[in-house]
């Protein structure tokens, strides 16, 4: 297997340079404004139990998963998600304190992707978990904090509003099993309307079905709301909309009438989603680099009741967009110490203090001058710092 030692696995590659300069900001920018506003960081582990994600209860494929084992036999998964692991996190080890739980989190997830797709395997996702609190005010937090988040980094965000009550109150209504609703769904969120249309032929016509057919194509702004009105009867269809159209009202209030739509065939994957989701894009990007939503039944399956609300920001995705769009290089250092023979060590000094004063050093391990001036051109570092009994700055 030899052959395979100079490259990375598929679905994984190396970071460099420019790239991880701009991770590191973003992250850190991400991870600011989740502070200030009274959240607070946990860990988890990059390796699970299987049981933690098992697709029965969570919605994810069993080939969307890397499995291994453990030295007991025990089927593991490398963390697919953040969000299970820390409703865990909250059932377990700190269901002693008050609620709500304000929690961040700065990990890796590894999902298997279809070969050829042109995703990540591994991807860096930062994200908040609010838990123990529902209603509008804790999703409009939630919201705002993303919509905050994403300015800091891209002020050319979009974000998609939806509500899982509108599909699930209509989808209760058609004479299908869990497995059809679910093949429903699924092509609803792909926005297969030939799949959708096969499917929802070989039903009964009803309202719902009608509804349905429809309900992919629900987006845009605020008109969409009064659209599917007319399109949805059922009581569970309709409150959906009208606390979107609520909570949609106190976004416009919040001055993010421009970042805000509807997609109302907004229908995500992992089955825990109970209320609000929702999916932010930004420019250059074609799949979102952001989703969350409410999810106030996962809580349940570890014993601990309680409404949640939280988001996943793709910060590989967004630092991509940005290399692309912007161009971002890394700078170069400002200043190259060359200590001559014996001021090694005073070189090193003197480059300590220039640091602390705010300037980006390079420490020179060539042996002479010459080579070091060679090495500042060739860097595209413009000063050298000269130190033997005296210390003097030239320009290179």
């Amino acid at each position: 297997m030899k052959h395979n030692r100079m490259i990375t696995p598929e679905g994984m590659k190396d970071i460099l340079l420019e790239e991880c300069t701009l991770r590191r900001t973003l992250r850190e920018k991400a991870a600011s404004r989740l502070r200030r506003s009274g959240y607070r960081e946990v860990v988890t582990p990059g390796v699970e139990f299987y049981d933690l994600f098992d697709p029965s209860h969570t919605g994810f494929a069993q080939e969307d998963l890397y499995k291994m084992t453990d030295n007991k036999g025990r089927l593991l998964v490398m963390r697919p998600d953040c969000t299970l692991p820390i409703a865990r996190l909250a059932a377990t080890r700190l269901q002693a304190l008050p609620r709500p739980l304000r929690l961040w989190y700065d990990e890796m997830v590894y999902r298997n992707n279809p070969g050829l797709d042109g995703r990540d395997d591994e991807q860096l996702q930062c994200g908040m978990e609010l838990l123990g609190a529902g209603g509008l005010k804790a999703d409009l937090e939630a919201l705002f904090l993303a919509s905050r988040i994403l300015q800091d980094m891209v002020p050319g965000y979009r974000i998609e509003l939806g509500h899982a009550g509108i599909f699930q109150g209509l989808s209760e209504e058609l004479p299908v099993d869990d497995e059809g609703r679910e093949a429903i769904r699924r092509a609803i969120e792909a926005k297969n309307y030939a799949a959708l249309s096969a499917m929802l032929d070989e039903i009964p016509d009803t309202p719902a079905v009608q509804a349905l057919q429809k309900l992919p194509r629900l987006f845009g702004g605020p008109e969409v709301l009064h659209e599917a009105r007319a399109l949805c009867g059922g009581s569970r269809a309709s409150e959906a909309l009208s606390y979107l159209q609520n909570l949609y009202e106190k976004l416009c209030d919040l001055g993010l009438s421009d970042h805000v739509m509807f997609d109302l065939g907004l229908v995500q994957r992992n089955d825990y989603y109970t209320g609000v989701v929702f999916s932010a894009y930004i420019p250059g990007e074609g799949e979102a680099v952001l989703s969350g939503g409410r999810y106030d039944s996962l809580l349940d399956w570890f014993g601990q009741p309680m409404p949640a609300v939280g988001f996943a920001l793709k910060i590989d995705a967004v630092a991509r967009s940005l290399m692309r769009e912007q161009g971002i290089v890394c700078p170069a250092p400002q200043l190259l110490v060359f200590g001559e023979k014996g001021q090694e060590t005073k070189a090193l000094l003197y480059m300590q203090d220039r640091q602390e004063q705010g300037v980006i050093c390079e420490y020179a391990v060539c042996e002479t001058m010459e080579q070091a001036k060679d090495y500042a051109l060739s860097s595209g570092i413009h000063r050298l710092a000269v130190v033997g009994e005296q210390v003097r700055e030239v320009e290179v």
